[in-house]
Parts: C-alpha cells; sequence; structure tokens
C-alpha cells in the first residue's frame, strides 16, 4: 500500500495498446505510477503484488476469450489482495459483472464505462476513490441494476396483495377476512403464501408480519 504523500502506484490491464499508451499518459499527468501495464490478465495476483499496486484496472474482456476473463481477474485480487482497489472499464453496460464485483459488499471497486476515461479529472477522482476504499459505478450501471433488482412483492396474486395492504393497516385475520367477504382460513392461506413469496423464513427473533409489511412499504 501507498505511503502517505507517496504518488498512487497503479496496474493497468488493457489489450488495445493505443487505449493503453493513452492511459499511461492520463496517470502521469495526474501524478500516479503506472508500475505495470499489460495486454493480458495473466498471473494477475502476482504481477500486482510484485510492485506493491495500490489499484489494478482492468479491461472486462480480455485475451484469449474475450469474454469475462477481466471481470474473473478482479475477482482473484479481491479474494487474496483484498488492500487493493479494483476498478473495472467495459465497453458496454454489464450487470451481471457489476453484480458479481459488489457482492462481498466491500468498497474499493469501481466499474466504469470507457466512455468516461475520456476525462481526465473524472476518470483520476474515480482511480483515487477506489484507493480510498469507495465504490465507483457509472450511471448506467446504476440504472440497469435497479431496473434488475427483483421486486418480491410484483410475485403475489391480486388477493394476495389486498390481503397484504391490510395487513399494512394493522388489520388482524379476522378482520381482513370480513373486509374482504373470504374465511379465516382463506386469510391465513393467503398469508401464509405471501411470508414464502417474500422469503421470510419463521424465526425466533423476526416478526414475519411486520417484514412483509415493510416489503409493501418499500415497494410502494
Amino acid at each position: 500500500m501507498t505511503a502517505p504523500g507517496h504518488p498512487l502506484r497503479v496496474v493497468l490491464v488493457e489489450d488495445s495498446l493505443l487505449l493503453r499508451e493513452g492511459l499511461v499518459r492520463l496517470f502521469d499527468e495526474a501524478g500516479y505510477v503506472t508500475a505495470g501495464a499489460f495486454g493480458d490478465a495473466d498471473d494477475i495476483v502476482a504481477r500486482v503484488q510484485g510492485v506493491m499496486a495500490d489499484v489494478a484496472i482492468l479491461d472486462v474482456r480480455l485475451p484469449p476469450d474475450f469474454r469475462d476473463e477481466g471481470i474473473r481477474a478482479a475477482l482473484r485480487l479481491r479474494a487474496q489482495l483484498p488492500a487493493v482497489g479494483i476498478l473495472v472499464l467495459s465497453q458496454y453496460v454489464e450487470g451481471v459483472y457489476a453484480r458479481e464485483l459488489l457482492a462481498g459488499g466491500d468498497g474499493g471497486i469501481g466499474y466504469l464505462l470507457k466512455d468516461r476515461v475520456t476525462s481526465l479529472d473524472e476518470f483520476t477522482d474515480a482511480v483515487r476513490r477506489v484507493h480510498e476504499g469507495g465504490t465507483v459505478l457509472d450511471p448506467l450501471v446504476v440504472k440497469q441494476l435497479i431496473a434488475a433488482r427483483p421486486d418480491p412483492v410484483a410475485a403475489l396474486t391480486p388477493r394476495e396483495r389486498d390481503v397484504l395492504e391490510l395487513m399494512a393497516e394493522g388489520r388482524s385475520n379476522g378482520t381482513i377476512a370480513a373486509r374482504l367477504f373470504i374465511g379465516v382460513g382463506a386469510v391465513e392461506k393467503n398469508v401464509s403464501s405471501i411470508f414464502q413469496k417474500l422469503g421470510l423464513e419463521e424465526s425466533g427473533t423476526d416478526h414475519r408480519r411486520v417484514l412483509a409489511v415493510l416489503a409493501y412499504l418499500q415497494h410502494g
């Protein structure tokens, strides 16, 4: 890890020679040290560790297959060198890869579209924030992640949604039955189905009825 007052050390993995050279110049202008610049992610952990890099910047698609080599390399780095910041660059919005990187819940992660590298200040600031343990996501990536987020309430039937709405009002099963003109047994079946669809397993500490209502309120 770079000591306070010393320039930030970066390892760059990008198969395009033109872009790689351009990024190296950009880092020079920002006062960063390019400790290594490679066209593939072979032995990435040893490379990053060997030059004591602070941040690794990787293209998503790298040789030999140009599929997800960069992401897999980033995940190896995160597992073996968790103190190293990781910034992934992509030509397109690929939400699946972003979710993989963020799955651990830790900071020091970034996912940007390559279009962002045209702005010196914006890009070098992203590198700095990743180094400091922040999370940097391209706005388009954020939009896709939000759009793809599962909505368990959407899986409920119209009757189950009616029951859940009355639960949110604090109604008992008997009152819900009277309001919906159904039997109490039918209400209980709907409530059980709601719990199941919302993934609310019976627990000795959590009140499933309250958690179901919270899910409803968050949905609304």
